[in-house]
């Protein structure tokens, strides 16, 4: 029997397994380029069926599986595009023609990127390449093509420049838009665009070449800053927070936006402090809010303009008519269009009794604001006052404000009652007009001190006159002279045989 040497034996009892590794390795590698091979052709068919998130994984797995497959690159690159992301396509097709450089799509694909980006020079070398390359001639046709393009461009840009430095801006924005068509990523055209708006005037335009060029370009501090601005002197104080809060979130320490955030933040916040007092209807403390603002920001004509306003508005809600009146028009005076000026001054008037300014200021912001209710109603309660100051006006009978409290107006007609009865008076005539007064001296405390009747009254509808009461059954006698009024004691002890006595 043949003994085995226990080394050799070992050996031997070990073969299989070392068959099983040196097989699973080979299969390892064999299966490696078959799994890239499935997952291109996975990806290529989610591709082809609009499935892009999932066609994106597995050319990523692909790229991991084999960081030298040139075609994986390619893909992905075209998902990246078809995806919308041109920044992620730029370096796979960057990485596809160091892997392959007579991959002439690519090239032509990453000059075109490069020249939407507004990189001519780098976009005019790929085009030039591919033609040297001895391309097909739809690709040749496709480079030169391009090539005529970017040469046109970049004449366009020197002379948008050569224009923007002789203040010519609206002809420099011209070509810009020009170049622009083309080079949509072009951070630099769009910011040379904005700041063609800005000296024009014209600050829509220039945000949206600045909100633009915010997303093309990583950590775009300048164009925050700049749109916080702009912003904030068109009178957007929440817009300009909003945009300066942006910049310091990229760099905590940009003096600029530090600073304007200060002067923004302060601002905003006088501003809803003093719009949340009104809602409050404490107008007295928002006034002094909005004087704090105009202080914060005097030299942007929107705030103070847009704080006169608000002032002129709680005036006129606080009823202190005069003073309403005056800072209304001096609003009206560089603004005359301005509805809720003329609305609030329109109110002024009304508590003024100066009814036919009233009206004229409702009509004008009736021209301004056709379907405002508030417009109409106020419109149609101050030609019921004018045509009620036309007739009796209770106020006036006592003498007292149409503000007046309940105490000063009993106050007023015992005093007037007293003065007018008519067992003061002896000559029939005399007589005959102190029953009038004292009847309507009677009648205008009773609407007076009743809530109700007093409400009807200021809104222009006399409740003790059955015409003015349009057939709402109310039908008070009070126009039967002085027999209707017999046995009337305004102080409660038999008709007219009283004794005065006003404690």
């Amino acid at each position: 029997m043949v003994t085995i040497n226990p080394i050799a034996h070992k050996l031997l009892s070990y073969a299989p397994f070392i068959l099983v590794l040196i097989d699973l390795r080979y299969e390892g590698v064999y299966c490696g380029k078959n799994d890239v091979e499935n997952h291109l052709e996975m990806g290529k068919k989610l591709l082809a069926a609009g499935q892009l998130a999932d066609a994106l994984s597995h050319f990523h797995a692909a790229v991991d599986g084999d960081p030298k497959n040139y075609m994986a690159y390619y893909r992905r690159a075209t998902v990246y595009l078809a995806m919308g992301k041109s920044k992620s396509a730029l370096p796979d097709l960057s990485k596809v023609i160091e892997l392959k450089p007579d991959f002439t799509a690519a090239r032509l694909q990453r000059g075109n990127l490069l020249l939407k980006q507004g990189k001519l020079d780098e976009a005019e070398g790929d085009f030039k390449k591919v033609l040297k390359s001895s391309p097909s001639d739809k690709d040749a046709a496709e480079a030169k093509a391009l090539l005529m393009k970017s040469d046109e461009i970049q004449r366009l840009v020197t002379q948008a420049q050569n224009d923007f430095a002789r203040k010519d801006y609206s002809s420099a924005a011209v070509l810009l838009d020009t170049v622009i068509e083309t080079c949509v990523w072009d951070v630099s055209s769009r910011e040379l665009r904005a700041e063609c708006m800005i000296q024009m005037g014209e600050m829509g335009k220039a945000i949206s070449d600045l909100k633009a060029t915010s997303k093309l370009k990583n950590d775009n501090t300048q164009a925050y800053y700049q749109l916080s601005t702009i912003y904030y002197q068109l009178g957007d104080h929440e817009m300009s927070l909003t945009e300066v809060r942006e910049c310091l979130k990229l760099d905590p320490d940009h003096k600029q936006c530090f600073s304007q955030y200060k002067q923004v933040k302060k601002l905003n916040k006088q501003i809803l402090a003093a719009e949340d007092l009104i809602q409050q209807q404490r107008f007295g403390d928002a006034i002094s809010k909005y004087e704090s603002v105009m202080k914060t920001e005097p030299h942007v004509s929107h705030y103070t303009k847009q704080a006169q306003e608000r002032i002129c508005h709680c005036l006129s809600q606080d009823k202190q008519a005069t003073e309403a009146i005056t800072v209304c028009s001096e609003v009206l005076s560089s603004d005359p269009q301005n509805v809720n000026a003329l609305k609030d001054r329109a109110e002024a008037f009304l508590q003024d009794e100066q009814y036919e300014e009233a009206i004229r200021d409702f009509e004008s912001a009736r021209e301004h604001s056709e379907n405002d209710q508030q417009i109409k109603e106020g419109l149609e309660r101050a030609q019921r006052l004018l045509k009620q100051s036309q007739k009796r006006d209770y106020y006036k009978i006592l003498g007292v404000k149409r503000n007046a409290q309940k105490k000063e107006i009993v106050k007023a007609y015992r005093k007037l009652a007293q003065q007018w009865h008519p067992d003061n008076f002896q000559d029939p005539e005399e007589k005959k007009r102190a029953e009038k007064k004292f009847i309507d001296i009677a009648q205008a405390k009773e609407v007076l001190s009743d809530p109700e009747k007093r409400s009807k009254f200021d809104q222009g509808e006399d409740p003790l006159d059955p015409e003015s009461q349009q057939g709402r059954g109310h039908h008070h006698h009070h126009h039967g002279g002085w027999d209707s009024f017999q046995g009337f004691n305004p102080f409660g002890s038999g008709p007219f045989n009283f004794k005065f006595n006003f404690n």
